[in-house]
């Protein structure tokens, strides 16, 4: 799927008829067809398989398409430094070109190669089973992860499921999304089977728990009710951190509440470190108001962005009652480095911010599933089926944590709007709100009403008519433009 497969496809063709003396395989380097033959070699290679999760959510791609693109975050304009590509996703502009957008669907396929290549030899090589299991299970679940990543958030995709071995099998039409679907639920139910539980896996790596959670997403994204009602319930061993700030605090990694997080490590050579907690903080010489840590003199280049809306802030209960609002958000008071700007009472991400030893390396987790989650998606899943109370319970346990009471929604459409909005608060900058209010059907009507609101106020002056003016096409994002020249056989979503 990769331009980078075909090209390597290619030079592998063009050197075929050379000699003879190519087609031996080197004794003294590693390559594919003398590299799966250990159990070492197959925990290296799962090791690289779980690497581009790394890549995914340190840059721009994870944000700006997963909270940037909602009502919960936007950018701070900068009249001194321009950067387009978030910026059109932010406000409804962006194209096929848009690299930003095209990162995304890379990185996914990457995993997606990767899982595929171990999944395709690892029946062949004798292994002790648990150890086989186990590596198996984390290949399926790692590409059901990404699959269902891709599936959201461009529809139907190519679906290799065996290494490109010429132009052919590196070059697959879309399939349908229904076909996709269909192999996330295959792969993560048979990673259900194989996984460790969380109990007795190795910290941050998938367990059936993990697995469960997944297929338990996937059947409330397809409306399924019964199948994620079915799916959440086997997400145990899991129990919710008693204080919500603990919950993102690096010290505390892979804690009980913790179902599947991509792990960062900070004070490493092998490049290891997160650094996505840097493009939330304000633009601002003043970093010692900030609890990112010794960020001194240098310049936290790009961060302005992810900043909470206005609108977010508003959602919160009570900033006072609600534990997590302190946690989640921080506010500057200040000079700015942008040309004729200070700020007063500027909101921003905190939920992240902790200290560290080295500039723009932290050792900050991602967190993808939370147990938090799992009750949510339980009380959705209950609640669309009629089982109010149910929904209650889940709901509830939720917001005790929060500090809040019991909620006081009592019917199925108003317990809708109540979970909809306690994803919204507990999962807040952890990229779920846009695939939320489209999975919803909410997005069209929301983000127009958001835009109206912030086209009015003289102070997103730089807004046009054109931007956050959402149709159906927008709901989903463009194949990559090169993608689309390098393989005639992929056709473009609707609107790009």
């Amino acid at each position: 799927m990769r331009m980078k497969t075909i090209y390597i496809l290619m030079l592998s063709a063009a050197l075929g008829s050379c000699s003879d003396f190519l087609e031996v395989s080197p004794q003294n380097a590693v390559v594919p067809a003398n590299f799966f033959q250990s159990e070492a070699d197959f925990a290296q290679a799962v090791n690289g398989a779980y690497a581009p999760l790394q890549s995914l959510y340190n840059n721009q791609t994870s944000w700006a398409m997963g909270e940037m693109r909602s009502d919960n975050t936007h950018f701070f304009y900068n009249n001194d430094f321009r950067s387009p590509m978030p910026e059109e996703i932010d406000e409804f502009v962006n194209g096929a070109e848009n690299t930003v957008t095209a990162d995304r669907y890379y990185v996914n396929f990457d995993i997606i190669a990767r899982a595929n290549k171990i999944l395709s030899v690892i029946d062949e090589v004798s292994l002790d089973k648990a150890k086989s299991d186990n590596f198996k299970g984390q290949a399926l679940f790692l590409r059901a992860l990404a699959y269902f990543d891709l599936v959201r958030y461009y529809g139907g995709v190519p679906l290799p499921l065996t290494p490109a071995s010429d132009l052919a099998t590196a070059t697959l039409p879309r399939s349908g999304k229904e076909q996709v679907y269909a192999q996330i639920i295959e792969d993560a139910t048979a990673a259900t089977g194989l996984l460790l539980d969380k109990a007795t896996q190795e910290p941050g790596r998938a367990t059936s728990g993990a697995a469960w959670m997944l297929l338990g997403d996937v059947h409330l994204a397809m409306k399924n009710w019964a199948g994620a009602e079915s799916a959440l319930a086997k997400v145990t061993g899991y129990a919710l951190v008693g204080d919500y700030a603990a919950v993102f605090n690096p010290s505390n990694k892979n804690h009980s509440e913790s179902v599947f997080e991509v792990q960062y490590l900070q004070g490493t050579s092998l490049n290891l470190s997160s650094s996505f907690p840097y493009a939330f903080v304000p633009l601002t010489p003043d970093y010692a108001k900030l609890t990112l840590g010794p960020v001194g003199s240098q310049s936290a280049s790009g961060s302005g962005w992810n900043i909470p809306t206005d609108d977010l802030l508003a959602a919160y209960e009570s900033r006072t009652v609600d534990k997590r609002f302190n946690t989640s958000i921080g506010f500057l008071t200040g000079p700015s480095t942008v040309s004729d700007t200070s700020y007063v009472n500027l909101p921003y991400i905190k939920k992240f911010q902790y200290p560290h030893s080295v500039f723009n390396q932290t050792n900050t987790n991602f967190p993808i599933y939370r147990y938090a989650e799992t009750l949510l998606a339980q009380a959705e899943a209950a609640n669309e089926q009629g089982k109010v109370a149910d929904a209650q319970n889940f709901l509830n346990q939720v917001r005790k944590r929060a500090g809040l009471a019991n909620t006081t929604a009592s019917n199925q459409a108003t317990l809708r709007a109540a979970i909809l909005k306690e994803r919204r608060i507990e999962l807040a900058f952890e990229n779920k709100r846009w695939l939320d209010l489209v999975r919803t059907r909410n997005a069209i009507t929301v983000m127009n009403a958001y835009g109206a609101k912030l086209k009015a106020n003289p102070a997103y002056f730089y807004l046009t008519p054109a931007t956050y003016t959402l149709t159906e096409n927008d709901l989903l994002f463009p194949i990559p433009f090169l993608e689309i020249q390098v393989n005639p056989d992929l056709d473009q979503n609707p609107g790009y």
